[in-house]
C-alpha cells in the first residue's frame, strides 16, 4: 500500500522567510481537564519541543523561528484519552489565537492570515482527508493474511490512485481561486507529492499571482523547482562526492561508462527496506551487464552501525555513501529529495533516463536496455 508506507517526511519548515516571532494564545474548555500543552516542530534539521502548563484551559507559547514553520500542538490530560488531542498550526509573525469550547482538535484558529487560510484550505481538502482516513481504516481492519494478498494490494493501489486524482483536482481548484494565498504554495507541494515532477509543477507555479511568485516564499519555492529541473529525466545528473562505508570519498562521475541506479534510502526507512529485495534482484540479474548501483543513505548522525547493519542484513553488495546527516544529507539536498525510497537511473554518460523505478519496474527497464535475462 503506497501511501500508507512511503510518506516519511517529518514536520518540516515550509518556506524560508526572515525571522518569525510567534505567539500562540490558546483557550480550550476547562472542563475537559487538560494539564500540559506541547509544541513540536522541526527547524535547522532538528526536532524542537516545548511544553507549558494548562491553567483553566488556557496556555501560551512564544518564540522565534527562522522560517514560517508548520508545528503540532498537543494537549495532555491527567487521564489520557484513546486519541491524541492535537492541532496543526503555523508559527508566523504575530499572535495566533486558538479557541475552542471543547477539545484542542475542535479549535478555531484566528489572528494570523496564514493560519486562517490554513483552516480554510483544510476544510476544502476534507473530502481527500476523509477518503484517506477511510482507506487507512480499511487497511488496518484487514487481517495480516489479507494485507499480504496481491488482490488486496492491487485494490489498495487502485483506491490510492483515485484519491490522488481527487487530491490533485482539489489542489488545482484551490490554487486557481487563491492565487495570492500562501496556502496555494502548500497546495502545489501537495500536488507534487513525494516524487515531484518539474514539468508538471512549474506551469502551475507560473499561474500564481506575481506578488506571491516574487515574495520570499515564492522565490524559495522557485529555487526548489530549479533543483527539480536539474534532476529531471533528460538532464545530466549533478556530480557529487561523499564518503563510503570505509571513509573513502566516492564521486558519482567515477561511474561514467556504466548504467547506474542512484538510490536514496536509509536503515530506519521501512518502505526502503521493503523495496530492497526488488533492488537486490535487479542488481544480481544485471550486474554483469554494465550496470551498478550507488546508494546514498539518509541515516542519522551517530548511526553508522545501523547503516552498516542494514547493508549487511539486506545483502546490498554494491557501493554505498553517506554523510550521516539525516534529511540534511548534502546529496539529498542537491537532488531535492523529500521522501525515500527514491531513485534515478543514469545512462553511461550520466544522463537521467528514468526515475522512481519501484517493484518490478526497475527490472523491466533494465530488460529494455540489456534484453531479458
Amino acid at each position: 500500500m503506497k501511501k500508507l508506507t512511503s510518506l516519511l517526511l517529518a514536520i518540516v519548515p515550509v518556506m524560508a522567510l526572515a525571522q518569525e516571532n510567534y505567539t500562540i494564545k490558546a483557550q480550550i474548555a476547562p472542563s475537559i481537564g487538560a494539564t500540559r500543552a506541547l509544541l513540536s516542530f522541526r527547524t535547522g534539521g532538528k526536532i524542537v519541543s516545548d511544553s507549558t502548563t494548562v491553567t483553566n484551559g488556557a496556555f501560551t507559547f512564544s518564540g522565534q523561528v527562522p522560517d514560517i514553520t508548520q508545528a503540532r500542538l498537543i494537549v495532555k490530560y491527567a487521564t489520557n484519552p484513546k486519541k491524541p488531542d492535537a492541532l496543526m498550526i503555523y508559527l508566523v509573525n504575530g499572535t495566533t489565537l486558538v479557541n475552542s469550547t471543547d477539545s484542542l482538535a475542535e479549535a478555531t484558529v484566528t489572528g494570523t492570515k496564514i493560519n486562517i487560510d490554513a483552516q480554510e484550505y483544510a476544510k476544502f481538502m476534507q473530502p481527500v482527508t476523509d477518503a484517506n482516513n477511510a482507506l487507512n481504516a480499511e487497511y488496518y481492519a484487514a487481517s495480516e493474511e489479507k494485507r499480504k494478498s496481491k488482490e488486496f494490494g492491487a485494490y489498495l493501489d487502485k483506491k490510492e490512485d483515485s484519491i490522488s486524482t481527487l487530491e490533485s483536482k482539489q489542489d488545482s481548484i484551490y490554487m486557481l481561486s487563491h492565487k495570492d494565498s500562501y496556502m496555494s504554495l502548500q497546495a502545489l507541494r501537495g500536488m507534487g507529492g513525494p516524487y515531484p515532477d518539474y514539468a508538471k509543477l512549474q506551469p502551475k507555479f507560473d499561474m500564481l499571482s506575481a506578488d506571491l511568485r516574487t515574495s520570499k516564499e515564492g522565490i524559495k519555492y522557485q529555487d526548489y523547482l530549479n533543483i527539480l529541473k536539474k534532476v529531471s529525466v533528460g538532464a545530466v545528473a549533478p556530480d557529487f562526492a561523499q564518503a563510503d562505508t570505509n571513509g573513502n570519498v566516492v564521486k558519482l562521475s567515477s561511474f561514467r561508462g556504466k548504467y547506474v541506479l542512484l538510490d536514496f534510502w536509509a536503515s530506519w526507512c521501512g518502505p526502503c527496506r521493503a523495496e530492497n529485495p526488488n533492488v537486490v534482484k535487479a542488481y544480481n540479474n544485471f550486474k554483469g551487464k554494465n550496470f551498478t548501483i550507488l546508494s546514498v543513505s539518509l541515516d542519522r548522525p551517530g548511526k553508522k552501525e545501523a547503516w552498516l547493519k542494514a547493508i549487511h542484513t539486506d545483502h546490498l553488495t554494491w557501493n554505498h555513501v553517506s554523510d550521516l546527516k539525516w534529511w540534511d544529507n548534502d546529496v539529498a539536498k542537491l537532488y531535492g529529495i523529500q521522501a525515500i525510497p527514491q531513485n534515478l537511473l543514469l545512462d553511461p554518460n550520466g544522463k537521467i533516463i528514468a526515475k522512481d523505478l519501484f517493484g518490478n519496474d526497475l527490472e523491466k527497464k533494465l530488460s529494455e536496455i540489456f534484453g531479458k535475462i
